[in-house]
């Protein structure tokens, strides 16, 4: 039923041509992938591999089947004048029974789908189907249709409706919500490796974490620290497989621009190496952390914090009189700490100062990125100007990093026998970039401060 809830439907089929085990997953408005394995022998255990993808949802309880459906189909083909198939007609007699009920429910229903036709015959066909009696489907699902309205709805945030005047509170928790769901949509794709999946959690939890920060005097931040503490510790868990891909794809491209002359040795060979095998200890870290009891208790207090938030009396005002000043306050500790990191003279403490500025920035960024739904245009505006700055340090802090990894590899290599040149190389590339970005942060920061005289933030 918590799979239901969500969209996701979890079978086990037997007949037809497509017999086994079938997990589909809402990845858009009205598309879901589906995942199939073979039925196995244990005939009704769920496959190890479909039960951790659900994991985040059934929180580690005993999957165990609500219904069971038995469809009769007719497969009629619809062909053109060559006898060319351009769509599918499946004309499915139905008889299920959710196993909490003793008497089963009937139905007869219709799905037509195109294989080789104009998209405009499927409307063609919908009109000649209405016009013999058939009338929509209540729901998209057998599984839907047969359990009724017993299935409970998932919430989703609805900011259609909020704005200025909205109660502080609600646009806070409507952020909220939103990220919990793009944490739980994305853990199964981290699971699966899917591309991107591990920095899409990591920026849901990231988010999670700093709006309970920034808006501490809306939802009360004493009540959350524990929660923020653990939030910290999956965005550390995710970290480093996500760091390494990054570096990883910075140094493979920083190697294919030099000419070729200059690449002395297995230069981008040795690289990949190095940072392939700390991607695969990084990713065993990030599935192990998954796998926790502390992850699973983890979303357990993000859903108890979202259902019954410990919201303040400032919660109940209205969104243009809290909120702004707490956006307000995010950037004016990004600009204090640009003004401090730029006037160190020693390169070192000064990448560091500006390292921790980056910080900043992505926090006013998520901060003005939260109040969007009640401030339109002009929060999106200011968060895509601390987005500028923000991807203008994190560009920065990238050089020293690699640096220091370059550095790494260049004595490793060298240890072996290698020409080490190409390393320096590339190090005095990286601190090129590093100079650069230095000399662009003015102008940058300067476009990111006029965001501050917004009329929404006062």
């Amino acid at each position: 039923m918590r799979l239901a809830a969500r969209g996701i439907t979890l079978r086990r089929r037997t007949g037809g041509t497509d017999a086994g085990w079938h997990l589909k997953f809402p990845v858009g408005r009205g598309v879901k992938e589906e995942i199939r394995l073979p039925l196995g022998r244990a005939a009704k255990t769920v496959p190890k591999e479909l039960a951790g993808l659900v994991r985040a949802y059934t929180r580690g309880r005993a999957l165990r089947p609500i219904a069971r459906i038995e469809t009769t189909r007719t497969l009629r083909r619809l062909l053109d004048a060559q006898g060319n198939p351009l769509a599918e007609i499946a004309d499915d007699a139905v008889t299920g029974q959710a196993l909490d009920r003793t008497e089963p429910v009937a139905w007869h229903e219709l799905e037509v789908e195109l294989t080789a036709g104009e998209p405009g015959l499927l409307d063609l066909l919908d009109e000649r189907v209405r016009a013999a009696g058939a009338s929509p489907a209540g729901s998209g699902s057998k599984l839907l249709r047969l359990l009724d309205h017993r299935v409970p709805a998932a919430p989703a945030p609805d900011t259609a409706a909020l704005g200025p005047r909205s109660p502080a509170g609600a646009v806070i928790l409507a952020y909220l919500r939103s990220h919990r769901d793009a944490l739980l949509a994305a853990d199964p794709l981290v699971r699966r490796d899917a591309d991107d999946a591990v920095h899409q959690m990591r920026v849901a939890t990231r988010r999670l974490r700093s709006t309970l920060q920034i808006f501490g005097t809306v939802v009360d931040k004493e009540a959350t620290r524990p929660l923020r503490a653990e939030l910290r510790w999956l965005a550390g868990e995710l970290s480093g497989a996500r760091d390494r891909e990054v570096m990883l794809e910075r140094l493979q491209r920083r190697v294919d621009e030099l000419p070729p002359h200059l690449v002395l040795g297995p230069v981008r060979e040795r690289i990949t190496r190095h940072l392939e095998e700390g991607m695969a200890e990084a990713r065993a870290r990030a599935l192990s952390a998954l796998d926790e009891k502390r992850y699973l208790e983890l979303l357990d207090a993000l859903d108890a914090l979202i259902d019954d938030p410990p919201l303040t009396p400032a919660a109940a005002r209205p969104a243009r009189v809290v909120l702004p000043s707490l956006v307000r306050r995010a950037w004016k500790r990004l600009d204090r700490e640009l003004t401090e990191a730029v006037a160190k003279t020693v390169p070192a403490e000064r990448d560091a100062a500006l390292h921790e500025a980056r910080k900043s920035a992505k926090r006013a960024r998520y901060a003005a990125e939260a109040v969007v739904s009640a401030f339109g245009r002009p929060a999106r505006d200011f968060a895509r100007r601390m987005t500028a700055l923000q991807e203008l340090l994190g560009d920065h802090q990238d050089s020293v990093v690699c640096r220091d990894t370059l550095r790494a590899i260049g004595l490793e290599a060298y240890a072996e026998g290698e020409n080490a040149f190409t390393y320096g190389l590339l190090i005095g590339t990286e601190m090129a970039v590093a100079q650069r970005d230095e000399y662009q942060l003015p102008a940058v920061w300067k476009q990111a401060a006029k965001g501050r005289y917004h009329r929404w933030l006062g």
